[in-house]
Parts: structure tokens; C-alpha cells; sequence
């Protein structure tokens, strides 16, 4: 068949009354909220090393094992690993193990021509082979790293006319089949603070999927903490709040002696995003030295308070004392100093983690901040740190504080998330004595 034959095409009319609505089916269901849409394309992206190809080890994992809340939850289902980059013996199936996958339900898919060469899947040329093997298989999810690996060779993956003859077929074989495809993708070597904008390639890669998450390492996190944004969710609410993660060392057994690998754990609902540690990743030494200005000033001013403020009394205390904006002060607390709610209802409250009180207070129990509080902590200096006065000495009286741009009030999530993870699910959340929401 010649390259310019097209097959005839003419129009159909479907009239909208005759089309049956239907509610989203969410595969992932961050407590009430939806997070990943089942029978969609999805993209997790990030820079090297941030943990996003361990968040897609995760996610199979908590599929194979029915714990993943949402359409899944209650029913173990399988899933296909396309992994280009990494080997299944030394990196995947160790990774799987440690994250308590079901290896039985775990495939490793491939592409193998009719002389048995090995072959890497190609969109949209195998789009036929792979939608056949999802549907024959009964695949609950994809998962694709990298997702630019398999778009064909052909294609100008920076047009995103290009780029689209790929994904645009791969989101509606999602969507015929229901499963969840996920693509590891990789940010650029831009320097903005916009998440989805970053990911390398065309805006097709941004634009073509349901659901989009930006993974970034915050380096003011002494601890080696995480950030994971939701930054598109064309189908749910766009202003999810973040969640805080960490990759933990673990050591599996195999056949031939112990292996070191990573496990990917959720810590809890973050106040900070994933622009917020690509901004500040920008700061010139000006900035950086405000932030030590204001770290100082925060760390006197919350031990004058006998360790914890509403946030509320922070901001106007901060901004009276050194001018500093809401934003200024959420950037200066650093590992020192977490957020929590008391209730529901309550607005947020600022505590230092490592605290030293004087004998009699009792009203604050430290919490472990780093390994190292002393080398995590800012310098405060008494010409420069003096608190202000009247601060409000209890925190039971605080008001919600006004919504992060990136992040609204919101309640907390991460408790019915993890009650739905089960007992052994790779969710650790790390509360504080108040709930700690950082």
C-alpha cells in the first residue's frame, strides 16, 4: 500500500441526547478528592534524581496489591512496565520487592519481530499490539519510562503537531481500556518555576494528559525531603495540596546475597510546591540573605512564644519587625519549623521541631527536627532577632491562615489517604504531637 494512499473519510453527527453522561471514575482518590482519572494518560515529571521513576515503582505496587484508594482499592489488578533506561535485575524488580509489589501481576512488556529480535515499543507504529496485549491482559496501568523513548523515531518530539500523532492515540487507547498509562518524563534544563512548562519536549507532553505531577528535591530540607505538585487535573480540582515524600534506603534479599535499593514514602501534606522549590532554587545571594534575616528573626520569635505562633501572628509580627511578605516567612522556616492543625476547623500553627524551652514550659513536646539541629540552624543574632511583643502565647486561638497561592486551607488529607493505603503500604506519615501538615 502506498505511503500517500488514504482511506475515504466522510462525516458522522452524534447528537448530544443521545449520548449518556457519566461521573469520573478516579483511580487514584486522594481522600474525597481525585488525583489520577482511570482510563487516562498521565505524566510524572521531574529532574534526575528526584524520585519520579520511584513514584511510578509505587504506584504498580499499590495496584498489584489492591491498596491504592479509588477504583482499584479492594482489587489486586495488573499492570505493564515499559522501562527502557533501567534493568529489571539490578533496579526494577529490587525496587518492586521493596515497595511490596506483587510480582506475579507485574509484566514486563516488550516488542519482539518475527525473528525474535527485541525490539523497544515505537507510538504510534505498535499502537494496535499494545491496546491488543493491555486488553487481552485486563492492564490496570502502564507504566512507560521514559515516556520520549517510545515515540517514534520519526517525530519532531519539540512540534507539537509532532508529538501529538503519538499521544493523542495513546490517551484514547487509555481511555478504551481503562487503564491508567503513566509516562516518566524529564524537566528541562529551563530555569522557570512552572512545573508542567518544564517538561522536556513540546507542550503536547503537558497538554495531552488528564493528570500531571512535577517532583522536585527541596534542598533547604537538611533531611533529603521531597515535593510532589499536582500541577494539571483537567478532570478534578487543580489546587490539591502537595505532598511531601522521601526515597528511604532499603536492603532486599536475593539468591545471590543482599541488594541496596530505594523505596519511595509518602511524609505528609506539604505547604510547599513544587514552584516554590524551583523558585527558590533561583535566589540570588540577596535573596538568600534575606531569608537568613527572617530565619533568625522567625526561630527568636516562636522561642519567645515558647516555641509555637498561629500563622497569622507570624505574618503580621514578621511583616511589623522586617518587612517580610507571608511568602518570605513560609521560605525562611526551613526544617526548624512545621505547620499544623489542631482541628478541622483551626487555622495553621508554626512550631520550631527542635526547640529548646525553658524548664517550665510544658505546654510544647520537642519533636526531632534533623539529625543535626545545631548545623540546620540558622544563626540568630540579638542585635537582629529581637521578637516583637505580644505575641499570642496559645495556639488553640488561632485563625485559619489565608491560602497559599499554591496551596488552599485544606483539611487533612493525608490521614484518609494512608487509612486507605492499609497497614503495609509504604505510606509513613510523619505527625507530629498537633498533626504535623508540613
Amino acid at each position: 500500500m502506498s505511503e500517500d494512499f488514504e482511506l475515504q473519510r466522510q462525516m458522522r453527527v452524534t447528537w448530544a441526547d443521545g449520548i449518556e453522561p457519566e461521573p469520573v471514575v478516579w483511580a487514584w482518590r486522594d481522600a474525597a478528592e481525585g488525583r489520577i482519572p482511570a482510563g487516562s494518560l498521565s505524566v510524572a515529571a521531574g529532574r534526575e534524581g528526584t524520585g519520579k521513576s520511584s513514584f511510578g515503582i509505587w504506584l504498580a505496587a499499590q495496584i498489584t496489591n489492591g491498596r491504592l484508594p479509588g477504583s482499584f482499592a479492594g482489587r489486586p489488578r495488573r499492570v505493564f512496565y515499559v522501562a527502557v533506561e533501567d534493568s529489571w535485575r539490578h533496579t526494577l524488580v529490587p525496587r518492586l520487592l521493596a515497595a511490596g509489589a506483587d510480582l506475579s501481576l507485574v509484566g514486563r512488556l516488550d516488542v519482539v519481530t518475527e525473528i525474535g529480535d527485541e525490539v523497544v515499543l515505537t507510538l504510534p507504529s505498535d499502537n494496535s499490539l499494545f491496546e491488543t496485549a493491555i486488553a487481552e491482559h485486563d492492564i490496570a496501568l502502564v507504566v512507560i519510562d521514559p515516556l520520549m523513548s517510545v515515540i517514534g523515531g520519526r517525530i519532531d518530539t519539540h512540534r507539537e503537531r509532532d508529538v501529538r500523532t503519538a499521544l493523542d492515540p495513546l490517551a484514547k487507547i487509555a481511555d478504551r481500556t481503562g487503564s491508567v498509562v503513566l509516562g516518566i518524563a524529564h524537566f528541562n534544563k529551563g530555569a522557570g518555576a512552572d512545573a508542567a512548562s518544564l517538561i522536556t519536549g513540546s507542550g503536547a507532553f503537558k497538554n495531552v494528559p488528564r493528570s500531571v505531577f512535577g517532583f522536585a528535591r527541596d534542598e533547604s530540607d537538611e533531611q533529603g525531603g521531597r515535593v510532589m505538585s499536582q500541577v494539571k487535573n483537567s478532570l478534578g480540582r487543580d489546587d490539591l495540596p502537595s505532598l511531601g515524600y522521601r526515597i528511604e534506603g532499603t536492603t532486599i534479599t536475593t539468591a545471590k546475597g543482599p541488594a541496596e535499593t530505594g523505596t519511595f514514602v509518602f511524609t505528609g501534606v506539604s505547604e510547599r510546591s513544587v514552584g516554590d522549590v524551583l523558585r527558590d532554587s533561583r535566589l540570588d545571594p540577596e535573596e538568600h540573605d534575606e531569608r537568613r534575616d527572617a530565619a533568625s528573626w522567625l526561630i527568636a520569635y516562636l522561642t519567645e512564644c515558647g516555641g509555637e505562633a498561629p500563622s497569622r501572628d507570624v505574618f503580621k509580627a514578621g511583616k511589623d519587625a522586617g518587612g517580610w511578605s507571608q511568602q518570605s516567612l513560609r521560605r525562611a522556616r526551613g526544617v526548624r519549623v512545621k505547620s499544623f492543625k489542631e482541628g478541622m476547623s483551626a487555622g495553621w500553627v508554626w512550631k520550631l521541631t527542635d526547640a529548646i524551652l525553658p524548664e517550665d514550659d510544658t505546654k510544647m513536646t520537642k519533636v526531632t527536627g534533623a539529625e543535626n539541629p545545631a548545623s540546620s540552624a540558622p544563626s540568630v543574632s540579638p542585635s537582629t532577632a529581637e521578637p516583637p511583643e505580644g505575641c499570642t502565647k496559645s495556639a488553640k486561638s488561632a485563625e485559619p491562615e489565608s491560602s497559599h497561592p499554591s496551596h488552599p486551607s485544606e483539611p487533612d488529607v493525608l490521614d484518609e489517604l494512608v487509612a486507605g493505603f492499609g497497614e503495609n503500604s509504604n505510606v509513613v506519615p510523619l505527625r507530629g504531637e498537633g498533626g504535623d501538615a508540613s
